[in-house]
């Protein structure tokens, strides 16, 4: 499975949450189709089927990548020290 650019799931999280927001306070044919979209987008980039599965593998990826990039950091400092 190929993952997500950060910037690309967080870009589909923050749409998701303001989708589901909407869509809970003022449920609309369009705010339902918009939920379904988003909820499916989120899916496929977290390769899962539902959406409390792909929430948890999106906060897991985020916190993989955000350890990848200390690392990363760490590696540049002790390289250029």
């Amino acid at each position: 499975m190929l993952l997500p650019a950060e910037k690309e799931l967080r870009s589909v999280l923050a749409r998701f949450a303001e989708t589901r927001f909407r869509h809970d306070l003022q449920p609309t044919g369009r705010s339902s189709r918009e939920l379904e979209d988003t909820s499916y987008t989120l899916c496929v980039m977290t390769g899962t089927q539902s959406v409390d599965e792909a929430l948890a593998a999106a906060d897991a990826l985020l916190e993989q990548l955000s350890a990848d990039r200390r690392t990363a950091t760490r590696t540049f400092q002790s390289l250029a020290a």
